[in-house]
Formats: structure tokens, sequence, C-alpha cells
């Protein structure tokens, strides 16, 4: 973000000092979000206004004039009140009401975003409190123009973030459920299409993108703007759900700014109230929550999962103390048979559940259909809200025919990142251009290999789907009586003693039987498989991959060092004690 911009991300926010005592700052968004996007409207519309006006009054009393109104703006959005933010400013004394009629003049799209907010809640907050004359003057400032001549749409997005991250933090929450950061988005959207840009240079069709926890849409913004870098003709379409009411609202006005089709964005829950049952995309980026419970959900995603291949999640629920592979799954499930996914998950989904549990079983689905292309660890603290390791899963539909068919590419990014001048909540580090380009090296060469620049390290390894599986065998031991003599039951049959029974992974490339006579059979001679139990797990143990051992330092080593460091402090107090002397 530019230094201008960040200066009227601020002066804006500072609107907030004329609610002290009668909002309490985590309520102070409640306010400057909406009023952001009312005044974002009011500087865009003010060079048509009188032509709306105009037209209003040619077509009022047709049944359909919508489309008239939308010509004479220039946007997909309008205002019919003879209201604008100035002509509010020369009537104190009837505010609340000129500003209701200001309000009810927009056309339908914005009162659905101003719905969202609950703005009206607000407006009579203000009013009865002497506050709305005073917040429309602060907006009707110069440091408050948001005009297109000064404020561009993707600065326009910027400011949103800032505002939206500035009431995330005075309301205590956690400001990564809002948006991600944008060197983050940028890598993701490289990677998805690192392996197209050729084509995509040459291809006019219409591509199309969802995302299915948009926040403020920000992810779906860069995924546009990389695709009409690499191509300006090619036509963009966004889909976006989002559960909380306030980002959607902004997410729905930044697109209606945009003059895209924010018909395409809707409200609600993902995974229990699907808004966009039978589409399928091109591209799905997305960064779902992650460690939170889907109890609220449960009987919706039970009974979708209750479908098989007819919903979308067809093969199982994961732990209902985290719902973020059901998200992967609903990704999958709206993917184009050649569409490409790029999803953030934190480490659980890549080794939570044994063989058999929701979560093995929806990664053995995952991989076993051969749509699982890269995994990319990224490095701690780049997320505003944690700063736990993180990874992008890569999911490809169309891996068949090429060199990655068969195979997964692990990617450690762990140390590839430079350091912010200034922390951001939790995000302390950055993907810089020349971080984000390295990682895309080693994707876009797909070897084993390593690679080093400057102080920063990218490591890519290449693995068979195979190699993530495994057969979790039972190994049974026979019971003893008092003699230690081994039980039989009356058919002559060994007893098992559950209390000694134990599970064995054993590698899906490995033989089952040469396995259990090497790792089992020379430390318990009387053990046995049942063979009934048997089930195939996968998972994908990403750190001990890349595990590197280093050795400890000598014990003489360590000595040494202390009597050194001894030396020195004593060396240290002698001088001292002379100069007091």
């Amino acid at each position: 973000m530019s230094t201008k911009i960040q200066a009227k991300a601020n002066l804006i926010w500072e609107v907030a000092t004329k609610l002290v005592g009668v909002y309490k700052p985590h309520e102070y968004g409640k306010v400057i979000l909406p009023m952001t996007v009312l005044k974002r409207f009011d500087d865009i519309l003010k060079p048509t206004k009188e032509a709306v006006l105009k037209k209003y009054e040619e077509v009022k009393k047709l049944a359909v004039n919508e489309p008239f109104l939308k010509e004479a703006s220039g946007y997909s959005f309008y205002n019919t009140s003879k209201y604008d933010f100035e002509k509010l400013l020369s009537d104190p004394d009837n505010i609340e009401s000129n500003f209701k009629n200001y309000l009810s003049g927009f056309s339908d799209n914005v009162q659905d975003i101003l719905s969202n907010f609950k703005f009206e809640n607000e407006v009579k907050t203000m009013a009865d409190n002497r506050l709305l004359y005073i917040v429309i003057e602060e907006f009707n400032t110069k440091k408050a123009y948001m005009g297109l001549d000064e404020v561009k749409t993707e600065d326009m997005g910027y400011i949103f973030e800032e505002l939206v991250r500035k009431f995330s933090e005075s309301y205590d929450e956690e400001a990564g459920a809002h948006f991600t950061a944008r060197d983050i988005i940028y890598l993701m959207t490289d990677l998805l299409v690192a392996e197209e840009r050729d084509i995509l240079i040459n291809d006019d069709k219409v591509k199309t993108i969802y995302d299915m926890a948009m926040g403020t849409s920000q992810m779906l913004a860069c995924m546009t703007d990389r695709l009409h870098q690499l191509n300006k003709k090619v036509k963009v379409d966004c889909y976006g759900q989002e559960l909380n009411p306030e980002t959607y609202a902004i997410a729905k006005a930044d697109m209606l700014i945009k003059g895209g089709d924010a018909d395409n964005f809707k409200q609600g829950d993902t995974l229990d109230d699907d808004k966009f049952k039978g589409y399928t995309f091109d591209y799905i980026i997305s960064n779902p929550p992650f460690g939170i419970d889907w109890k609220k959900q449960k009987k919706a995603v039970e009974n979708e999962a209750d479908k098989g291949v007819n919903g979308r999640f067809p093969v199982g629920t994961p732990k209902i103390s985290d719902g973020q592979m059901l998200f992967t799954l609903n990704g999958i499930a709206k993917l184009k048979d050649d569409g490409k996914m790029a999803i953030i998950q934190n480490g659980s989904p890549l080794f939570s559940g044994a063989a058999g549990s929701g979560e093995s079983e929806i990664r053995k689905y995952i991989i076993e259909n051969d749509w699982l292309e890269a995994i990319v660890q990224l490095p701690t603290d780049l997320f505003y809200n944690t700063g736990i390791p993180t990874y992008i899963w890569i999911i490809n539909k169309g891996k068949e025919g090429t060199i990655r068919e068969g195979k997964v590419q692990l990617i450690d990014a762990s140390n590839c990142y430079i350091y912010r001048r200034k922390n951001i909540g939790n995000k302390r580090k950055d993907l810089d251009e020349d971080s984000r380009n390295l990682i895309l090296k080693a994707y876009d060469e797909f070897s084993n290999k390593e690679y080093k620049v400057n102080d920063k390290t990218v490591e890519s390894k290449i693995f068979d789907n195979e190699d993530f599986g495994y057969n979790r065998i039972t190994v049974e031991s026979p019971e003893l009586d008092d003699n230690q003599d081994i039980v039989k039951d009356k058919k002559g049959n060994l007893k098992a003693d559950s209390n000694k029974r134990d599970y064995e992974n054993v590698p899906l490339k490995e033989n089952i039987e040469e396995y259990f006579e090497r790792e089992v059979l020379p430390y318990n001679k009387d053990a046995w498989i049942d063979k009934k139990k048997i089930q195939i797990g996968y998972e994908i143990p990403f750190t001990r991959y890349f595990y590197k051992y280093v050795a400890p330092e000598k014990s003489e080593d360590i000595l040494e060092r202390i009597r050194k460091n001894e030396t020195d402090i004593m060396d240290s107090l002698k001088k001292l004690f002379e100069e007091d002397k």
C-alpha cells in the first residue's frame, strides 16, 4: 500500500474520533465502513448525477426503468434522490429525513449492501445523538474525497482492507478472518496460472473464478488483475460467497464500483447454504477458516455427505472440531474437469486422522484421483492473525497427460521471505517479488532440487502418489494363562489378547508380509496379522520429508566456549575494579 493510500485510510478512520461517547471503539466500523462505501459511491456518481435525475423523471412511471438509469449513471448502480453529500449539509435541521431520502434513492443492489451493514440502525443512533450531520460533514471534507480521478479501484481495495483491519483490531477480532495479505495472494495467483501463461496470452475465452470464503474479495481482485496482465482481452467473471455480512457488503460494493456483476456475490454459509449449486469454475482461490468447528452446520453437512457422489462431501467428513477440509471438498466439487484450485490450510489436513478416519479418507480421495498437484509450505508469521505454519494446496483436475501425472510436488518455502519494517498484528514477514519468483522457479522446474539466492532458500521434492499411502495393519498377540502358556479357543485357534494389540503402518509400495517378517516377528514370534482389519490410509508427513539432521555440538567445544566466556567476564571485572581505584 502506498503512503498516499495509507494516509487516506488513516484520515477516514479518524472520523471515528467524532463517535467517542456514543460508540465504543469496537463499534466504530459499523459507521465508518458503510459511510466509506456511500461516500465512494457519491463521489463516483457525481459527474452523472444530473443526467440520472433527468432520466428518472422520464422513466419513473415505467414498470421497468432500471436499465435506463444504469445507462445514465454509467455504472451498474445509481441514485435517484435529489440529495448528495454536499446538498445534505445545506439543511442541518432535517438531516435525518433528508439522509434517509438519499439512501432510499439508491438502486436495489446498493440497498442490499446497506441492509447487510445494518446501517439503518446506525443512522437512527447517530441522529438521536446529534452525530449524523457531523459525520456527513467529516466525510464531505477534501481529505475524504474518493472519486476515481484520485482513488483508483485497486487503491480503494487497499483502503477497504486497511479499514476492515482497523475495525477487526478494535473489536479484538482476528483480522485474518476477513482478508489475506496481498503478497500471499500474488503467490497463489501465480501458482494457479504458472503452467498456462503461454496459453492465456492468446486465450480470449471467458474465465471464471470462485472464492468460497471471499472476505472483502481481494483474492478475486488480484486473480483478475493477474489474468488481465497476461491478456487484456480475456473476460473474467468472479463469483464469491461470504458469511460475514459486513465484509460481504464491502466485497459487493467493491465489485459494483469496478463495473462487475455484483449479483455473482452471495451472502451465506458455504458449508450449509451453498449459493452456487450446479456451478463449476476454471479457477478457485480461497483462504477458508481453519481450526473452527462445524457444529452449527452439522445436520446440513451430513445430509450433503449422505448424497455420496451427488453431493459436495462424497467421502465423509473430518472431525467436528475443524471444518477446513470440508471447504477443500467443496472446492473440488466446483472445479471444471480441467480446473485448478489454490487453497490455504494449516498443518492439520496433512496428517490428522488415522486410516479410515474422515481426514484420511479425504486425502485418499484427492490423491487417488490424482488431483493433488503441489503443496507449498509458507514461512511462519505471514498472516495478520496467526504465526503458525501454513500451506498452499494446489489442486489440479487436469494433470492427465502431463509430467505431473501420478506425481505430487512438495515445496518447502519456509525460509524464503523478508522481514517487514513494521509488524501488523502477527505479520512480521513478507513474500517480496524475489521470494515469490524463487518459489515459482522451483514449481516450474518440477525437480528434486534446492534453490538458494542470498539468504533465501526453497527446496522442491517430487513424490509418487503412492508414497503417501499406507496399509494400517492390526498386529495381534496371543493371550497367555497364568503359566505363560498360549491360550486357545474351543476350535484350537489362538485367542488374541486385546491389551497387547498393536498397529503398524506399512507403506503401500511395500509388501505387507515381508514388512511383518522383518519388523514384527523378530520381536514377537507368536504375533499375527488380522487381515480383516487392514485399512488403507494416506498422510503427508511434510516436516519429516524435509527434516535435516544437525549434529549436536561436541561437549569439548561447549566446555571450551564456557571457559572462554568465564575468562572474558573475569577480565572485564578486573578492568572495572582497576578503574574504580
